[in-house]
């Protein structure tokens, strides 16, 4: 069992940055490929982000390629880096949990992850 407890979200301004960080119980966090979604008030969640077990694969949504960035620690903690922001990527910001392994095509779709957190939210003024 993984709990996962997201932190960091906030107010920005358009061009802002902010760092969100997902902390994960258990001892088994670098067994599972760790995931950024997030949701709009009335849309569906969207992926954001994943990384793979070891670190070393990234996949990112088209809407924040190249402005987002994906990094984890050995230990327990799975970052967000959001730059650029801008007004459409309001939401909350849901980290996640995967128990396959990575291959050629890491998992984007919500059903794909086993364990999630509770969100943070995140808001940028325009």
């Amino acid at each position: 069992q993984v709990q996962l407890t997201e932190s960091g979200g906030g107010l920005v301004q358009t061009g802002g940055s902010l760092r969100l960080s997902c902390v994960a119980s258990g001892r088994t966090f670098n067994r599972y490929i760790m995931g950024w979604f997030r949701q709009a008030p009335g849309q569906d969640r969207e992926f954001v982000a994943s990384i793979s077990e070891n670190g070393g694969g990234a996949d990112f949504g088209n809407s924040v390629k190249g402005r987002f960035g994906i990094s984890r620690d050995y230990l327990r903690t799975v970052y967000l880096e959001m730059n650029n922001l801008k007004p459409e990527d309001t939401a909350i910001y849901y980290c996640a949990g995967a128990g396959r392994g990575w291959s050629s095509s890491p998992p984007r779709l919500r059903d794909e992850y086993d364990y999630w957190g509770k969100g943070t939210q995140v808001t940028v003024s325009s």
